[in-house]
Parts: C-alpha cells; structure tokens; sequence
C-alpha cells in the first residue's frame, strides 16, 4: 500500500509540477470546487474514455464521404484519379447516398478505438510516470508520450479491426454489400474469424506510429505555443482561449501523423479490398508510388480530423471537470541539482 501511495504521489508530482503537498492535494481531490475527480481514479480513467469515445466516433463518421474517396483512390488509381474525380465517379455511379457508405462500421469501430487510444492513453502515461519518477518523467517526457501511446494503440486497434475490415469492403469492392448488417455476418461466414483481423498486422504499422505522433507531436506543440506564441500563460487563459490551442496543436499534429502512416493506410485499403492477398503482394502491387496515393485527401482528413479530435477530448475534460495538467515545468529537485552543478 505504501509502495502504491508513493507511486500515486510522483504521478502528481510528474503531471502537476512541484506543488507544495498542502496545495496539491487541493489539486486533484474530488472533494474540491476546482475538479470532479483525481487523476488516476476509476471515474478519470472511465470520463477520459468516453471523452475518446465521442472524439473519434463522431469526427471518423463526419468524414466517411472523404474517406471514401481516398481508400477508392489507394485501391483503384486508374478509375479514381483525384480527389474531385473521385467524387464525381462516387456520385455518378451512386447517387449522394453513395458517399456515406461505411458509416456504420465507422461509427462503431472508431469510437471502440477512442476508448482504447485516448482512456488507455492516460492510463499507461499515468503508469510510466510512476515507474519513472519526477525528474526522469520531465526529461524524458517524448519518450513518455512515445511509450503511452504505442501502448495505448496496441489494444485500441484490436477493438478497431473488425470494423474496419468491414467499412473498407463496403466502399471498395463493387458489388459487395452495403452494410453493416450484411457485411459483418458474410465475412464470419466466409473467411471466419481471421476475415475481420487479417488486416490487423498492416493496421498496427499504420496506426501505431500515426498514434505515437499524434499525442507526441501535440503534446510538444502545446509546450512550444504557450511558451513562444500565446502572450500570457496558460493559467491566465481562459477555458476558450486554451481549447483555441488544443484545436491549433492538434492540426498540427495530423499533419504529420497523415504522412508518417500513408503507406501502411493504403496496405491496409488494398488488403481489405482483395480478401485473397498478403501484406507483401499488396506492397508490392501498390508499388511505391501506389503507396503515396490518396496522400493529398488524407492529410486534409487526418489534419481536421486529429484537431476536432482533441478539441472535443478537451472539451469534455472541461465539462465534466476533469483534471488537465498544464503544460509540464522543470521539477525544482531538477532546478537545484542544476544550479548546484554550475555553481
């Protein structure tokens, strides 16, 4: 119990800064005017999911006409030539409603996976800060970020991938059926378990890194716009102006998480789209400007999709309360060993 209450009291130190303990305890107690809850409690990690669970649930569903198009794109580059022809060839052949095919399993297996990416997230970010201690958690921090959420999106993405097998088919195999009541009973039926996570190998190359940059990146952006960009700190914001940053940082992060992942998002597009293939015959299929197909779409998807993301994972944390750390401070056990070494 002793070696728990520790590990509890660095996390707070690690997240909350060096806050004298009669402070702190102010902090993050639920008892407080301030917080509804401590940070590492059920009702945190449980709010924190949900908030992850709105997040990419309704942002994914808001772009399925676009997503639609680039996954039509990375499988069919000769029929689907651009993103605008895409979408006119979508129309033609369909009608509107064409362009919300896959909502379904998008709406289902999206919001599964912001459980896992965003409650998992807090909850191994939480655990490493601990196994590291205050100072090191400081230091290390982007290898913090790195570790919670690599480990974070390992899970999240077995509760996407059935979903996904089945979104991906509904909008790239011609013929094929049209929804999610259909599609999830065929593919049992026809391939059986393995139909649905067959492509979960090429989803964690795609969403592992993706992930690890999203919440890195951002996290580090959060840092560099208060300290060099916003002109007054963070605690002199208000709850608006600090949800502004969040959307900012967020952008920014998309951007790069839509380039380091593209090439395993359209593995992943071509694999669901042929039931017969491998990991390597799609890559190879692809080629490697097949692979950077669809780039131009994804990066306007990912980019306002990861900045609605976190405004809405913000926003919930405001409404209900939670605790939100700001951005993290030199330990002052780590400003004094400095100051003694260069004394």
């Amino acid at each position: 119990f002793e070696h728990k209450t520790m590990v509890f009291e660095r996390q707070k130190e690690a997240f909350f800064g060096s806050v004298p303990s009669g402070n702190s305890k102010q902090l993050v107690a639920a008892s407080g005017s301030q917080y509804s809850c401590e940070v590492g409690s059920a009702k945190f990690y449980g709010l924190c999911a949900f908030g992850g669970l709105l997040s990419c649930g309704l942002t994914h569903t808001a772009v399925v006409p676009l997503d639609l198009v680039k996954c039509r794109i990375q499988v069919d580059s000769a029929k689907y030539k651009s993103l605008a022809n895409g979408f006119r060839v979508s129309v033609k052949e369909g009608g509107m409603k064409a362009l919300s095919l896959g909502w379904a399993p998008t709406l289902l297996g999206y919001s599964m996976q912001g459980v896992g990416k965003f409650g998992f997230y807090e909850a191994f970010k939480n655990l490493y800060s601990g196994l590291m201690g205050e100072e090191n958690t400081y230091l290390y921090r982007t290898s913090m970020y790195l570790a919670a959420s690599a480990s974070a999106e390992f899970f999240a993405d077995i509760f996407l991938c059935p979903m996904e097998s089945v979104k991906v088919r509904i909008q790239t195999t011609p013929g094929w059926s049209q929804t999610l009541r259909e599609g999830a009973p065929r593919i049992w039926a026809e391939e059986g378990v393995n139909g649905f996570y067959k492509g979960l190998a090429p989803l964690w190359a795609r969403q592992i890194p993706y992930t690890m940059m999203k919440f890195a990146c951002f996290e580090r952006t959060v840092e560099v716009l208060y300290k060099y960009v916003v002109p007054k700190p963070r605690s002199d914001c208000s709850k608006g102006e600090q949800l502004v940053v969040t959307f900012i940082a967020g952008y920014i992060a998309g951007v790069f998480c839509a380039i380091v992942s593209h090439p395993a998002d359209s593995i992943v597009s071509k694999l669901n789209a042929n039931p017969g293939g491998g990991v390597s015959s799609a890559a190879k299929e692809l080629g490697l400007a097949g692979l950077w197909k669809g780039l131009g779409p994804r990066i306007i998807m990912i980019g306002t999709l990861t900045a609605l993301q976190w405004f809405i994972y913000d926003s919930v944390k405001v409404a209900f309360r939670l605790p939100r750390p700001p951005p993290p401070e030199m330990p002052e056990s780590l400003k004094r060993k400095l100051a003694a070494s260069q004394a």
